[in-house]
């Protein structure tokens, strides 16, 4: 028995038959991306052929027929796509006839289990409600028709647009609203490690709210590659769907992999680097359209005005003077009209610093017409390294020149080290940003602090090109220092300037690691950070862009705190390269309320607590609820006071952000010393109020006696939450680092952060019988990184093979 599809060449118009040729079609492998979504839009549009021609002649309705809308209305069908239709008619037909005809249409489409966006309605009424809804205008725009009366179809497409043409100045501001509303609150697709391909911002809504603009006549985007853009983005969405098997735009981190697998693609970072390129095409040429159009709003308003001050004609634009061969006009950057592009290779550099230097954006015709100027001479003269500095050192306003060049290719053309970490992604919560903006965003930083350095030159060029060894294999910091070198001195800088550079790319995170990671009392620590700096001009310029890179970072990179060590070290490491002598080691006790809980430790014997609640600022009438607090903590030095410690902390909810852990000495009352325990802790409370003091106390003095049994009561909790889906953290890794020390051996534990590691850590130290001298807590998002120095217990150095051992016992304790 033959079926339809095989006599006819066309599929069963019978639900089943629809259902199983776009199965067939959906698994092909043949003609994925375009082909693919056009065959399906034509497919579903036979499927419905039918479907409205049978109901027509049972229900006998005239006049009427099937649209399709939106991205349907597009030809643009990805497998878990709505059904967008209209099901339009003259007016003339029974309403119960034009419900029933609708009935016979839609049931089907929904016993097949799509998604169905449907409406009834005549052409005036279309144009009614497109008035009135800007979404439904917008769909209107792409409407084609599918099958039935014609005529309906072609009037309401002709009016639909006739209206949004003569509503122009009306409704794109309505439009550009919408699309900055939808970006505050998805985000920026560009820079998302799990982006909503279709609504963030540079994502699929905004490419067709650049259609609309087009279609209004009142300005269109830049054409180039945004075509490529808006189908790498579908092609993308459609895995999605077949992958999952869901209607869902938001590429999550553990499907990543499968829709690479699936478009082909190298791995799931070279899949984010593409959908980031398109995303930040479309993104580029919205910035470019809307800025157009309110262009040309503000000149359509401003021409009535003009015509009536000067009898109708029409004024010259008036261009200021920015730069030899640039001017300002119509709020853009410009060329004058005696700019001779072909002749003059430093003019790009000199176009883009005094559009940033004047806070002005600069016409993308004008970046077109620079990316013909002949290249720069190796190396660069001194006008173009000058102009390319004050490109860097001209703040915010950088950003958006910054990427005007990188549309049109001109980055890479000055800098071809750039392609590497062009829109490459962080997989690393703390960044905000993609490596290529990061480091953009790190020159705005330093821009601020230029003030503070001898050479701001060097600053701003180091905080450009601080990470460009990521890519690159190995340590991205050493990789990177040569790239640097290289770079700096095509720029033009001579060699001693570029040896600079590179020592600042190869230990821009020297500071503030060894701040928060290692012990600033131990004489080695400043004499090993004194030994690669070399030099005090070197740290003033370390010392700025530690600071840059960390607020570009991201919010959780810097804090008072962060900042406070560093410059602690700056101080010691300065003293040290000026031939000082090293002042004696600071006190542990640094303040009278440390001093005051050091000695009541000491006379009571038993541990001394002090909160200090810190507010945030209160919203509106309410009160400021504290969000975090300052926890010291004073004992006499014991074992089992780390584990301890920390597991109260975990007991109570509070999240351990930093923390100091020191050995002070104090005399008793006797003559002799006492050593006595100090803990500062940084906490932040997970959910709920701060505890009190007089709880965490009691609960430490029952953890230290053995009453309390932390291990048990953190296991029972860690057992009734079920445990949260997600992408499988690394393993904890926990090393010696060797020659950090003289006076301990040195532990640093890299570990995902959760509940209690703190204590984990402290307990595995205590069952390896070792003292621990001083501690240090670094909480970086979902990372941390811990560091211990310990001794044997009598206080002796444990030998390489004992330090090992210990390593190995923590990390143990750690994976288990």
């Amino acid at each position: 028995m033959t079926t339809p599809e095989q006599t006819t060449g066309q599929p069963d118009p019978g639900p089943s038959g629809y259902a199983a040729a776009r199965l067939r079609l959906l698994h092909e492998k043949t003609r994925p991306g375009p082909p693919r979504r056009a065959a399906l839009a034509r497919l579903t549009d036979d499927w419905l052929h039918a479907l409205f021609t049978a109901a027509v002649r049972e229900v006998g309705v005239q006049g009427a027929a099937l649209v399709a809308v939106g991205g349907y209305g597009r030809g643009e069908l990805s497998p878990r796509s709505d059904l967008d239709l209209l099901l339009l008619h003259d007016g003339g037909s029974d309403t119960s006839a034009i419900a029933a005809l609708a009935d016979r249409v839609w049931y089907p489409v929904w016993d097949l289990g799509l998604a169905l966006d449907h409406s009834v309605r005549t052409t005036a009424e279309a144009r009614k409600t497109a008035g009135q809804d800007l979404k439904v205008q917008l769909g209107l725009l792409d409407a084609r028709h599918i099958v039935g009366d014609p005529a309906p179809t072609a009037a309401l497409r002709t009016a639909v647009l006739a209206d949004w043409r003569n509503q122009a100045p009306k409704r794109l501001p309505e439009l550009d609203e919408l699309c900055r509303e939808r970006a505050e609150r998805q985000g920026e697709l560009q820079f998302l490690l799990e982006p909503d391909i279709k609504e963030a911002r540079g994502g699929l809504r905004d490419a067709t709210a650049l259609r609309a603009v087009a279609a209004s006549w009142l300005a269109d985007a830049p054409r180039e590659g945004l075509a490529d853009a808006r189908r790498a983005l579908l092609d993308v969405r459609d895995s999605l769907h077949l992958t999952t098997g869901r209607a869902t735009d938001r590429l999550a981190l553990q499907e990543q992999d499968g829709v690479a697998a699936d478009l082909g693609v190298e791995d799931a970072d070279e899949l984010l680097r593409q959908v980031y390129e398109a995303a930040r095409t479309v993104s580029y040429a919205s910035d470019v359209t809307w800025r157009e159009v309110n262009r040309v709003l503000r000149s359509r308003a401003a021409r009535p005005r003009f015509r009536a001050l000067l009898g109708g004609s029409r004024p010259a634009p008036e261009r200021t003077p920015l730069a030899e061969g640039v001017v300002e006009q119509d709020g853009e950057a410009v060329l004058a009209r005696t700019a001779r592009v072909d002749r003059d290779a430093v003019l790009p550099l000199r176009a883009a610093a005094a559009a940033a230097q004047s806070a002005l954006p600069i016409s993308p015709y004008v970046v077109r017409r620079l990316a013909a100027a002949h290249p720069l001479p190796t190396p660069w003269p001194a006008a173009a390294r000058e102009e390319f500095v004050t490109l860097l050192g001209a703040g915010e306003p950088t950003v958006d020149v910054w990427e005007a060049f990188e549309a049109e290719g001109l980055i890479t053309r000055l800098i071809p080290e750039w392609e590497r970490v062009r829109c490459r992604p962080q997989r690393n919560a703390v960044h905000t940003w993609t490596v290529d903006r990061h480091l953009v965003e790190t020159a705005v930083a330093a821009s601020a602090l230029t003030r503070r350095v001898s050479r701001p030159d060097l600053l701003l060029v180091a905080a450009l090109l601080h990470d460009i060894g990521k890519g690159l294999p190995g340590d991205h910091s050493e990789a990177g220092a040569p790239v640097a070198r290289t770079v700096a001195l095509r720029i033009g800088f001579d060699r001693a300037d570029a040896d600079v550079v590179a020592a600042l790319v190869r230990h821009h995170l020297l500071l503030v690691e060894t701040a928060t990671r290692r012990d600033l009392d131990d004489p080695a620590t400043v004499s090993s950070v004194a030994e690669k700096v070399e030099s005090l001009s070197t740290l003033e310029l370390l010392h700025a862009l530690t600071e840059a890179d960390a607020l570009a970072t991201g919010p959780a990179a810097w804090s008072a705190w962060r900042g406070s060590l560093v410059t602690d070290l700056v101080g010691r490491v300065a003293a040290a390269l000026a031939g000082k002598t090293p002042a004696a080691p600071r006190p542990v006790v640094t303040s009278a309320e440390q001093e005051r809980l050091a000695v009541e430790a000491l006379r009571t014997g038993g541990p001394v607590l002090s909160l200090h609640a810190q507010p945030q600022p209160p919203q509106g009438d309410d009160e400021p609820e504290p969000i975090g607090v300052e926890l010291l903590i004073a004992l006499p030095d014991r074992p089992g006071v780390l584990p301890a410690a920390a597991g109260v902390l975990a007991l109570h909810r509070l999240t351990v952000r930093a923390a100091d852990l020191r050995v002070v000495e104090l005399p008793t009352a006797l003559g002799d010393a006492c050593d006595v325990l100090l803990l500062s802790w940084r906490v932040a409370a997970a959910y709920g109020s701060l505890p009190q003091a007089t709880r965490l106390r009691a609960d430490l003095v029952r953890a230290l006696d053995g009453s309390l049994d932390i291990r048990s009561r953190l296991a029972e909790r860690e057992a009734a939450y079920p445990r949260r889906r997600g992408t499988q953290a690394p393993p904890p890794r926990v090393t010696v680092v060797p020659g950090s020390s003289e006076l301990a051996t040195v532990i640093e534990v890299r570990a995902q952060d959760a509940p209690g590691l703190l204590h984990r850590i402290g307990r595995a130290l205590e069952e390896a019988a070792v003292r621990v001298r001083s501690a240090h807590v670094s909480t970086l998002g979902a990372n941390v990184v811990d560091t211990v120095y310990v001794t044997r217990a009598d206080g002796a150095l444990h030998t390489e093979g004992e330090a090992s051992t210990v390593a190995k016992m923590v990390e143990e304790a750690l994976r288990g």
